[in-house]
């Protein structure tokens, strides 16, 4: 296929020509894939600027969405790939494989540093979040092989979805720590203060007064950030609360349990023996279930399985993507769905996008990055909520992006005066704090 880059793509693979280290924040959609290869092409073919390539990237996406963009372009004739995936065997002779661009799932990263010469110039980060911890060992290898890397671009959609704590590892792969110091130590104490504590533990911290505007202007001259909604022609996006209510003794069950952290539940003693677990299972309870010992399901209500009920029989045979969490809230939807399906493979995928599978099940952390599902439907319903700003974006972009034909309608339901408030809320202010950051670096075209 013939490639016509648009303005954005051709300004974003420019960018990656003229920074031998930068970060693309690109929206989902964008096309960052082939912006990428577009720019290695020209770097190995006609700069000769650069030798042997690795793209990091999720399992899926490295086995999927790298080989087929690659095969895809007329363009890229004369690129060379290989695919580091498999068993020890494979992995070592696709290594072995005279190629000029070697992709690798993240998890394989700490074998192969440990166990492979390594003899890469130039580093590709796919979605450089999953980076976002420098107690990772996935991190520590990268870390050590750092030094020895002439390029490096790094790709995501979501930068610091949960903390401004979490760029400085992904920079500190970028720039070994130029922008934003050296150690994450350093740049806590320099940028930000202690929140939640107990005595001398420190749980969390909040960034001083003017620390967000200069981490930002820190990492600008490296980082470009593009929306997809200021450069294709995104479907119109309805979000929707669905709240549901609790009986007054459910609702006494759940507060009981919240103050005392210890309830009795039929015949056995639900107990939280932490803030986190207790977390936990106040969401498990506002979904209607709870794990308690022997991860035996205790039952609380089923409100959201009514309130999901009503939303399928509305849709009167228009698909349905429903997100879920806990296991047994995948369980107790199947018992009253039989007909529901879930969206585990290829084949799912398929159907799902043929518009075979009516009511479809997907856990957000399995719908990952670079899945295109906006065939089959416009309709996500999330029963269950997660903490994570990425993956909650990630799956709503499954139906939400370019090619989309129909108004996406994104249903949330929130049992009330529960734990699933505060979710929500956390998912809207995170979404605050990550636009502040994509509009600091967004990138001028043509200014």
């Amino acid at each position: 296929m013939k490639y016509n880059p648009h303005n954005y793509q051709s300004f974003a693979a420019e960018f990656i020509l003229e920074h031998p280290v930068c970060c693309l924040m690109l929206d989902m959609g964008l096309g960052k894939t082939v912006v990428t290869l577009s720019a290695l092409w020209e770097l190995a073919l006609d700069y000769f600027d650069i030798g042997k390539v690795l793209v990091i990237a999720p399992k899926r996406v490295a086995t999927d969405t790298w080989p087929r963009e690659l095969s895809k372009w007329e363009h890229l004739t004369g690129l060379t790939a290989s695919l580091v995936i498999g068993n020890r065997e494979q992995r070592e002779k696709a290594l072995n494989c005279p190629a000029f661009l070697y992709i690798i799932n993240r998890e394989n990263v700490c074998w192969l540093v440990e166990n492979h010469r390594w003899d890469f110039d130039t580093v590709v980060i796919d979605e450089l979040s999953s980076f976002k911890s420098n107690r990772t060992e996935r991190f520590k290898a990268m870390k050590k092989v750092r030094p020895l890397v002439h390029r490096v671009i790094g790709l995501t959609g979501t930068p610091a979805p949960n903390s401004l704590l979490d760029l400085w590892p992904e920079m500190y792969l970028l720039d070994m720590g130029q922008r934003l110091g050296r150690f994450i130590t350093g740049y806590r104490e320099r940028f930000f203060t202690p929140d939640k504590r107990n005595r001398e533990i420190i749980y969390s911290y909040k960034p001083r007064e003017g620390a967000e505007d200069a981490i930002y202007s820190l990492i600008s001259d490296i980082c470009i950030s593009m929306k997809a909604v200021d450069y294709l022609d995104m479907p119109e996006r309805i979000d929707n609360r669905i709240e549901v209510v609790m009986s007054a003794k459910e609702k006494k069950l759940y507060d009981d349990f919240c103050r005392n952290m210890v309830v009795q539940i039929g015949d056995e003693e639900l107990d939280a023996v932490n803030a986190g677990v207790l977390s936990g299972k106040l969401l498990q309870m506002a979904n209607g279930a709870v794990y308690g010992d022997d991860r035996r399901v205790l039952p609380i209500h089923s409100r959201k399985l009514d309130a999901l009920e009503d939303l399928v029989e509305a849709a009167n045979g228009k698909p349905l993507l429903v997100a879920y969490w806990y296991k047994h809230d995948l369980a107790r939807i199947r018992e009253r769905f039989p007909e529901a399906r879930c969206i585990d493979t290829s084949r799912d995928i398929s159907d799902w996008n043929a518009g075979k599978v009516p009511l479809a099940l997907i856990h957000p952390a399995s719908a990952g990055h670079g899945l295109n599902l906006q065939e089959g439907g416009c309709t996500i319903v999330w029963y269950g909520l997660t903490w994570s700003l990425e993956l909650y974006q990630q799956l709503n972009a499954r139906l939400w992006r370019q090619g989309q034909k129909h108004t996406v309608v994104i249903h949330h339901i929130i049992t009330k005066g529960t734990h699933d408030e505060d979710v929500m809320k956390a998912l809207e202010n995170k979404d605050m704090r990550q636009s502040n950051l994509i509009a600091a670096v967004r990138a001028r075209i043509g200014g």
